[in-house]
């Protein structure tokens, strides 16, 4: 090791041990607060939309959809591709679904001639309880009444969207059901076929897929419309722990299903303007960061500057008894080094051992997803990197100023 560099270490040692503690204190809450900013803003932003990513995945596609392709109201030969799908070994359960776009109308009892029809648009969908809650859970998601069980007879569950109760929103384009409750009968169109109803349960979701369906026992919405031949609209499928969906979706299109159905991953399904939003939020976490990695870097430099000002005529001393400048400069840098190392490890310590584990088991309640914080190791420490680094340049450049002065004007304090 060159000798200035350890001699520069030996004083900057010296220097952190005789500093007082309120200022070394106050240096590492800027840093973790710089740090914290660094990560956090950027995180919250970008776990926002990850959130909803996160219960898309969880309560619709799960790890792999097998959806009908776009000129195709269903997936032709079902049956078979079921079977082919449950002798995978990464599947752990998967969720047939039959569905339709069709009408509901309530009120049509009492609803005179002169009235407008009570009604809404939605997606109806045939499934099997058992294994739809065995993938997506979303029978949890019931705030009103209870889910559907394999014997239920012209009985449905209803998304909160349907509903005005829950979005009492004014709009000819988009149109809700009006008092409708748990016991209330209503009517299902499905092309030339209606059927009457009861109203059994009510699911609130943040996935929109979910909350603009309207859920029937699949052996019933079958014979609506008119499909006895097995052959289902969408199946999602759950893998186990540590299964690869790609490796799953590449196994399926070896198969040939690629060719009569769409197989996409949870990543596949997401839609383009979603994964734009999150890139864009990505670049203003990004923005504010910045912003909060500017003023540190300001904060660092007056520190240091003051520091080495008052310190001014014991740096003339040092360089009149031979110390090279390089080693003093060397010694505010393993100082600022000192204070960015460990204003990033409390940092990391705060990110990962409190803030990240305490949003994934309280998540931020936004209107539209439950917002976590978003982490990833490698930006982190690359964010680690970056206050290291601006932290160094902060305490290197007040240094230089000083110690390129006059060594007998800095001995004698004279400007």
């Amino acid at each position: 090791m060159p000798l200035n560099v350890r001699i520069g270490f030996f004083l900057a040692l010296r220097a952190l041990k005789r500093a007082s503690l309120w200022t070394t204190g106050l240096i590492i809450f800027v840093m973790v607060l710089t740090f914290l900013n660094l990560v956090v803003v950027s995180g919250i932003l970008v776990g926002l939309l990850q959130g909803a990513i996160d219960q898309t995945r969880t309560k619709f596609t799960s790890d792999v959809i097998v959806s009908a392709l776009n000129d195709k109201k269903y997936i032709e030969n079902s049956p078979n591709l079921i079977s082919l799908i449950e002798t995978l070994p990464e599947v752990e359960s998967i969720t047939p679904r039959y569905r339709e776009g069709g009408i509901l109308e309530a009120n049509y009892k009492t609803r005179k001639e002169t009235d407008k029809a009570n009604t809404a648009m939605a997606q109806l969908v045939g499934i099997d309880p058992y294994k739809e809650n065995a993938v997506t859970g979303i029978g949890n998601d019931i705030v009103e009444g209870s889910f559907l069980a394999p014997g239920d007879y012209d009985q449905v569950v209803l998304g909160h969207y349907l509903l005005k109760q829950y979005i009492p929103i004014e709009s000819p384009a988009f149109s809700t059901l009006e008092n409708v409750g748990i016991g209330t009968k209503i009517r299902m169109k499905v092309g030339d076929v209606t059927r009457e109803v009861t109203v059994k349960g009510i699911i609130r979701s943040k996935v929109d897929e979910i909350a603009l369906r309207a859920f029937m026992v699949d052996s019933q919405f079958r014979s609506m419309i008119g499909r006895n031949d097995g052959n289902v609209t969408e199946i999602s499928i759950k893998l186990h722990d540590g299964a690869d969906p790609i490796a799953v979706r590449e196994a399926l299109e070896r198969s040939g299903v690629d060719k009569y159905a769409k197989v996409q991953t949870y990543e596949d399904a997401q839609p383009q303007f979603l994964k734009d939003i999150i890139a864009t939020f990505n670049m203003l976490g990004n923005v504010f960061s910045s912003l909060g990695l500017i003023v540190a870097t300001i904060t660092i430099f007056i520190v240091i500057f003051i520091n080495a000002l008052t310190r001014r005529k014991f740096i003339g001393i040092l360089k009149g008894i031979g110390i090279d400048g390089r080693a003093i400069e060397f010694s505010y840098v393993f100082q600022s080094i000192f204070y960015a190392s460990l204003g990033s490890v409390v940092g990391l310590g705060l990110v990962y051992g409190l803030l990240v584990p305490f949003f994934a088991a309280h998540p931020i309640d936004f209107p539209f997803s439950d917002g976590i914080l978003v982490a990833p190791v490698d930006q982190t420490l690359f964010r680690v990197g970056l206050l290291v680094f601006s932290t160094v340049v902060a305490g290197y450049i007040p240094a230089w100023m000083i110690i390129r002065k006059n060594t007998l004007d800095s001995i004698l304090g004279r400007n």
